[in-house]
């Protein structure tokens, strides 16, 4: 078990377009997917992208079967491994919600995503994945798969009156949730 330290907004490697995974079901690929589901419940994320903890590839895990502290009211999504993903939105349709992520630690935006999409990509054994989902997942898969292409939650924040500490926004979530 390791716990790899999550880069913070600032650091330029977030700022990578992540390469594609090309080598299936090795060691060292299911060894980082664990590494990063162990750091990911270590600060009670929703969900991380291996750049967030240096790696370049196109390589995302989100979900729990638990509760998760910093989204307590959101639904559960399952937990999912992601490799090579793209992204299609089913139709115009969008919506506004409360984001964090854990390399912006303590701050809160509302960011606007697609409603509903499909997305489709690789399991770490090379099988194909495709799933068509809508609210807190699909926000999820957004989130996570921006990471890939360099974008932090915000730079999609339109109204920064929108934005601020969590802290602040949510006094009901406790720092030690939220970093």
């Amino acid at each position: 078990m390791t716990i790899h330290t999550i880069l913070k907004m600032g650091d330029p490697r977030l700022l990578r377009i992540a390469q594609p995974v090309t080598e299936f079901d090795t060691d060292a690929l299911h060894l980082l997917v664990r590494d990063m589901f162990d750091t990911m419940r270590s600060v009670n994320g929703a969900g991380l992208a291996a750049p967030q903890i240096g790696v370049d590839l196109q390589l995302v895990i989100f979900g729990s079967n638990d509760r998760n502290p910093r989204y307590p009211d959101r639904p559960l999504v399952p937990p999912t491994v992601l490799l090579n993903p793209v992204i299609t939105p089913l139709g115009d349709a969008e919506e506004e919600d409360w984001e964090g992520c854990l390399s912006v630690p303590g701050l809160r935006g509302k960011v606007p995503r697609w409603s509903r999409i499909r997305y489709t990509g690789f399991d770490p054994y090379g099988d194909p994945i495709d799933r068509t989902v809508e609210g807190f997942h699909a926000r999820v898969v957004q989130h996570e798969c921006d990471h890939l292409i360099g974008k932090l939650y915000p730079m999609r924040v339109r109204d920064f009156t929108q934005f601020g500490f969590t802290e602040v926004l949510f006094p009901d979530i406790g720092a030690a949730e939220d970093d």
